[in-house]
């Protein structure tokens, strides 16, 4: 059985292509299906702002990565600048946490849409499927990528969270490939301790019901869409 995971609030189809970043021997042709559309921004054009009204802005910037995420079309140029202006603007992250990881378990579970270089010196839409999940009620963390019916490869630990960085520390990886069931493997993490910022870490910038800005301790920026998981 595969896992498409799609865009929440979404419609048409986006196809997204297997990337060399894994640099297989021969090129993988596999597709993975995903969607993102946003019906609050359908046919909605990019107001530019000029009366500097710092939260008309960061409205304006949202909408530009809500259209990124639906649409895959939105200059790469245009997303840094965004994000840029989202970083700076020191939004009130004390919600954050509840919106990315709600309530109750097993959290919610994001679609990584755009990774930016460190200081956004470049950066270019995520050309795999990868999704996170993120379980602030039991303070768990999942990482995967997914290849279709090649298979996935999952990272699976715990979480913390302080202000606005989420710091976390994988314990276990599993490694599934076609229909074989999936391996398990232990990361030695044992000691039973609270992730920290000596581990890796994201600082969020910002978080609502469709999307999510971030920075990681490398210093590279990435915004998510939320998803939901379909297997079919």
């Amino acid at each position: 059985m595969a896992m498409n995971y799609y865009c929440m609030h979404t419609s048409p189809i986006h196809v997204l292509h297997i990337s060399s970043s894994f640099k297989p021997s021969k090129p993988l042709r596999t597709r993975i299906r995903t969607r993102a559309t946003f019906d609050d921004i359908q046919k909605t054009p990019l107001v530019v702002v000029q009366d500097n009204n710092p939260k008309r802005e960061v409205e304006e910037c949202v909408k530009l990565l809500k259209n990124a995420a639906k649409t895959r079309k939105v200059p790469a140029e245009e997303i840094l600048s965004a994000l840029s202006l989202i970083e700076k603007a020191k939004i009130d992250p004390s919600a954050f946490l509840d919106t990315l990881g709600g309530k109750e378990s097993p959290g919610r579970t994001w679609m990584l849409i755009f990774t930016a270089k460190k200081k956004l010196d470049g950066g270019g839409y995520f050309p795999l499927t990868a999704v996170q999940r993120f379980d602030a009620a039991a303070k768990r963390i999942e990482n995967g990528v997914f290849l279709g019916p090649i298979g996935q490869l999952t990272f699976e630990g715990r979480l913390s969270w302080k202000n606005r960085i989420l710091s976390f520390i994988f314990e276990n990886l599993r490694i599934k490939v076609g229909p074989l069931k999936p391996l398990q493997i232990s990361l030695g993490q044992k000691e039973d301790r609270e992730p920290s910022t000596k581990d890796p870490f994201f600082i969020w910038f910002y978080v609502d019901e469709e999307i999510a800005v971030a920075r990681g301790r490398s210093g590279g920026t990435a915004f998510w869409c939320r998803c939901r998981q379909v297997d079919i």
